[in-house]
């Protein structure tokens, strides 16, 4: 029994109780509600289902008694459930220390497991044929014990799981403020938790071997001194994602360094520095510098690309996103539990950036999911099929997402409010804010990886497939290769502009708009 304890558990304990008693063992809470439970009687009806461990079986159609002659019908079955219920009450009203019950053919026995709680405790039940088995009392006296202690222990065992998950996904929610640009929810949200969220910070996504992501959470607390605010991505199941103080610790390696030194296969990508409200921004660059990391020797990269587009449209681009978005914005459910116009952009930022995944992100069923896309799509105009629509939308989240402040303004481009541009009836379109030199110089950033040798192919590959709206099919057959081929060029294409393309978040917006930008050159 000790042994069984130490390797098994209650659940081991109940198979050996169940085996010895030739019938069915069990463990009922002080409400008579089977808790977790091994074995069968010979000849009950139904079957008994527990929680932990349980053990439950099929049992054969009991005759009936048209099916048989009068002389030949069998002891009536026990109806283990109503035996356990039944003596747990009997024994609560008693206050008796053991409880044992006969049926005729079957016997039910039931021990509190704790002697000084017996009220509250759960028991040990067994439902076993008469006569006893030799011995068997003996050894539900001596069973009391072992089982007891493993019973208390994996209590507080699924204590702590509900408590590490209530954590996880009170960090997990306030990711998702951050990512939607929530700031100070997020701060009252994340006040209960350790440690404070810093501000300005990097953030850096971390790629776990398959089944080691809390271990590596733990790898990344030890490495980073326990400053920096960690998350389990609730997207893809090996991921982690770290939102880190700016500044390096004064001592030691930097924690992208440290993790991936190590950890056996561990990838690891980390944002510029950003503000805490820009955290959506720093995850999106550090997901890029993921894609190149996974090619990289060293299995850790800094993204190296800036700035964000959002930052240099100027006030035309902010007028250009405020026309777009308004109909979102502004848009009144119909029903109380109908999403409003927040929830509605939470969505579609949720979907640029994680396509179908979104549905994990956002915690929501594919339906659901696809109703509102559909209803997002109507209120401003865009077919979300096209990586046109796709693009400009997820520009014109970024620029509202981004604080004015910091938008950089044209050479000689007056100040201009907001109502002056409506009352003037200054509308944009996305050529016009794609015209302006700060994206210019933007957009020649974004494709300067290409003038090298292999740019021709490489420029070929790209337009393929953003022209083919992001599919790998049509891209191959556009380029009259196999799939397995363009995978391969798209890939090579991801390492020489240190941006993810095949896996979402994607660079294939910010692409798009560089060479639409290209082409819309004065």
């Amino acid at each position: 029994m000790q042994r069984l304890a130490r390797n098994g558990g209650t659940a081991e304990l109940l198979r050996l109780l169940s085996g010895r008693a030739d019938g069915w063992a069990g463990i009922a809470g002080s409400d008579g509600t089977v808790l977790s439970a091994s074995g069968t009687v010979p000849g009950a009806s139904g079957t008994v289902a527990g929680g932990t461990g349980t053990v439950a079986r099929d049992v054969p159609r009991i005759p009936q008694a048209r099916d048989v002659p009068p002389a030949l019908h069998a002891p009536q079955p026990p109806d283990v459930p109503r035996l356990v219920a039944d003596g747990v009450r009997a024994l609560a009203e008693r206050g008796a220390l053991a409880y044992s019950h006969d049926t005729g053919a079957h016997t039910a026995l039931l021990f509190p497991l704790y002697a000084d709680d017996r009220g509250a405790a759960p028991l040990l039940a067994v439902v076993t044929p008469r006569p006893l088995a030799a011995g068997l009392a003996t050894l539900l006296a001596d069973v009391l014990m072992p089982l007891s202690l493993c019973w208390e222990a994996e209590a507080v065992e699924r204590k702590r799981r509900r408590v590490d998950l209530a954590e996880s996904r009170g960090r997990e929610a306030v990711l998702h403020l951050l990512m939607t640009g929530q700031l100070s929810i997020a701060r009252q949200v994340a006040g209960a938790l350790r440690p404070r969220l810093p501000d300005p910070v990097r953030v850096c996504v971390v790629e776990c071997p398959g089944g080691s992501r809390d271990e590596v959470a733990r790898v990344c607390a030890e490495a980073d001194g326990g400053r920096s605010w960690i998350v389990r991505c609730p997207v893809y199941a090996r991921h982690l994602i770290l939102v880190m103080p700016a500044e390096e610790a004064p001592e030691g390696t930097a924690t992208d360094e440290a993790v991936a030194a190590l950890v056996d296969h561990c990838v690891v990508g980390v944002s510029e520095q950003v503000p805490l409200a820009d955290t959506a921004t720093g995850y999106r660059q550090a997901f890029h510098a993921l894609a190149v990391a996974r090619e990289h020797p060293a299995r850790h990269v800094r993204f190296g690309l800036t700035p964000e587009p959002a930052l240099v449209v100027g006030r035309a681009g902010r007028q250009w996103a405020e026309a777009l978005l308004t109909p979102l914005l502004t848009h009144v459910p119909r029903r109380a539990q109908d999403p409003g116009s927040q929830e509605l952009a939470a969505t579609a930022a949720s979907w640029l950036a994680f396509s179908s995944h979104a549905t994990g992100h956002l915690k929501v069923h594919r339906n659901t999911l696809a109703a509102r896309l559909k209803l997002i799509g109507e209120l401003l105009g865009l077919d979300l099929h096209r990586l046109a629509d796709q693009s400009a939308l997820d520009l014109a989240l970024r620029i509202r997402a981004t604080p004015a402040p910091v938008c950089t303004p044209d050479p000689g481009e007056p100040a201009r409010t907001a109502d002056s541009a409506h009352a003037n009836g200054a509308a944009h379109d996305l050529d016009e804010v794609l015209r302006r030199p700060a994206v210019q110089e933007w957009a020649a950033r974004q494709l300067a990886p290409m003038d090298g040798p292999a740019g021709p192919a490489a420029e070929e590959t790209l337009r393929a497939w953003l022209g083919c709206e992001g599919r790998l099919g049509p891209t191959a057959a556009e380029l009259g290769i196999s799939v397995p081929g363009a995978r391969k060029r798209l890939t090579r294409l991801e390492t020489v502009l240190r941006r993810s393309l095949l896996r979402p978040p994607s660079a294939r917006y910010d692409l798009w708009l560089a060479l639409r930008a290209q082409e819309a050159k004065p």
